[in-house]
């Protein structure tokens, strides 16, 4: 065999190695791949130390002994309580356990997306998980796009449910002392359903879930939405057992409503309003409405503080 034969020979049984994808993987840009890892890796500790400081920041806003000597301490009380909270994250997990089969142990990084919207800044929680999930999840492409949509489609969701729900309750909206302009309301309502109507009509290009999983995801935020309606009555009524909770279902409307509006200031003073209007017992009314406000805060903080210091303490023990 000439020496050409034998060069050309080799050359065919070095090429036989290298398949499609092989050869694929040889134009990969490393560089670009490594740094994002490295994005991706350092953003849940940064989240983690993130909430340790929220934690300390508002550690002193919080009486919590004298917090505890106020709530009722029954059993029934504090397991509603306890499962309010955790109505978000738990929705959460059966929609991402529907689209990419994450285990239980995805509830901690849910809970840290909650914390993180609402201790730090709104949707950075959101960006918190879609770094997760590239981290913890095996799935086609990227998780990007359903966070995006869920995201979505949680507020859209809110908004038809607060557009029903001010369809049902708007005569006695109408007679309550709500000193909410006409402009700025007729505004508000203009902006729901603008949010809510746009996105259905752009859903291929705003969404990028098959229309099956959008509307998965629409209904379990829509039960979401309404659990968690039906819970605060509930926990009112614990908390004030002798009004009847038909009241405690409609004021837990109205709240609904008063907080989706974006126009309207001071939703939580006006909500105070209306309930002293409608239910009376002034001092009662809003000792509840703090009391509870300022449960949930501590709450935040004491989750916060143990899925905060939980984070340090892994990324300091990883190998």
């Amino acid at each position: 065999m000439s020496t050409a034969d034998l060069a050309s020979t080799r050359l065919m049984d070095t090429s036989s190695l290298i398949d499609g994808a092989a050869a694929r993987d040889l134009y990969v840009p490393a560089p670009l791949v490594k740094s994002g890892r490295n994005w991706v890796a350092w953003f849940g500790p940064v989240i983690s130390l993130a909430l340790l400081a929220a934690v300390f920041l508002q550690r002193g806003s919080v009486d919590i002994p004298a917090l505890l000597g106020l709530v009722p301490r029954t059993p029934l009380f504090w397991g509603l309580f306890l499962l309010t909270y955790s109505l978000t994250p738990l929705f959460d997990w059966l929609i991402f356990h529907r689209l990419w089969s994450i285990p239980a142990g995805g509830l901690a990084a849910l809970f840290r997306k909650r914390l993180s919207n609402e201790l730090l800044l709104g949707y950075v929680g959101d960006v918190y998980f879609y770094t997760w999930a590239r981290r913890h999840v095996r799935m086609e492409g990227s998780p990007f796009g359903a966070v995006k949509d869920s995201a979505i489609l949680s507020g859209v969701m809110g908004n038809v449910v607060t557009l029903v729900m001010l369809a049902l309750t708007f005569p006695l909206l109408s007679s309550l002392p709500l000193a909410i302009d006409g402009r700025t309301l007729g505004v508000s309502l203009g902006i729901l359903v603008l949010t809510s109507v746009v996105p259905m009509l752009l859903g291929r290009r705003i969404f990028g879930l098959p229309p099956a999983e959008r509307r998965m995801v629409a209904g379990v935020h829509f039960l979401r939405i309404v659990a968690n309606l039906l819970f605060y009555a509930l926990l009112w009524h614990l908390m004030l057992p002798d009004v009847a909770i038909s009241w405690w279902v409609m004021l837990s409307t109205v709240r609904l409503v008063l907080s989706r509006l974006p126009l309207v200031p001071n939703k939580d003073v006006l909500f105070a309003g209306v309930a002293t209007f409608l239910v009376g017992r002034e001092g009662e009314i809003a000792e509840i409405l703090g009391l509870l406000a300022s449960l949930l805060l501590a709450n935040h903080l004491l989750v916060g503080l143990l899925l905060g210091a939980s984070g340090v303490i892994r990324r300091r023990m990883a190998p």
